[in-house]
């Protein structure tokens, strides 16, 4: 049985969590249940060497897509030369963060075309100033527990989830993709998922108690452009 804490489930059977503790709350923006996501890169953002450190965290959230229930895939279809706002379409790219707040450096940008949780598009924004590569995917890997709807989760023991905070820009934090902890609570997303559907979720009512992260920073609701 896997413990609490550990990376990728290979079982179903998970090892209760506490939330608050060493697992993180549900109630975000998601992405709707059984549907293929399609992933784009903006090309001119990204170094080809850093390719593969965008995409391993994909993997590492596909690769427990059984075990979450969720049924949420992601397909990446290629690059892009600018911010696409198709249907189930998310877009990889790098944009001004960290020197809006000081305080984070990347950050999830969505919109509902039904006003609720449901994400119709999203973008996955990181600041240039991350640098580091190991730092980017798990950057990467974070901003996807937002995607099925994890709250950050700042008072988590380490290494418990991977909605946990950063130290700081640049340093990893060896989160590499979701922990039997994310995955019960994608699971149990999923399960309510099932039979409601939130309205819009009111970040302030919402939101863990702690610590601010460095490089990091909770959904943002756009309007359609």
């Amino acid at each position: 049985m896997l413990l609490a804490g550990t990376s990728l489930a290979q079982s179903a059977e998970i090892k209760p969590c506490k939330v608050g503790k060493d697992a993180p709350a549900f109630g975000f923006w998601t992405w709707p249940a059984n549907s293929t996501i399609k992933v784009y890169v903006i090309s001119k953002d990204f170094e080809p060497s850093e390719l593969s450190y965008l995409m391993k965290p994909l993997a590492n959230w596909n690769g427990v897509v059984g075990a979450t229930g969720s049924g949420v895939k992601f397909d990446y279809v290629g690059d892009t030369s600018a911010p696409l706002y198709c249907e189930n379409c998310l877009t990889i790219m790098r944009g001004p963060v960290f020197d809006k707040v000081k305080r984070h450096a990347t950050e999830l940008r969505t919109f509902s075309a039904r006003r609720d949780q449901i994400m119709t598009w999203a973008h996955i924004v990181v600041d240039p100033i991350i640098t580091n590569p190991n730092a980017l995917t798990n950057a990467i890997a974070h901003e996807l527990g937002h995607n099925f709807g994890l709250v950050d989760c700042y008072s988590c023991k380490s290494k418990s989830t991977v909605m946990n905070q950063f130290k700081a820009v640049n340093v990893p934090n060896d989160m590499e993709g979701p922990t039997s902890c994310d995955i019960a609570q994608v699971k149990l997303a999923y399960r309510e998922l099932a039979v409601r559907v939130r309205p819009s979720p009111v970040i302030a009512e919402i939101v863990d108690e702690g610590e601010e992260p460095v490089d990091d920073d909770t959904p943002v609701v756009v309007k359609k452009p």
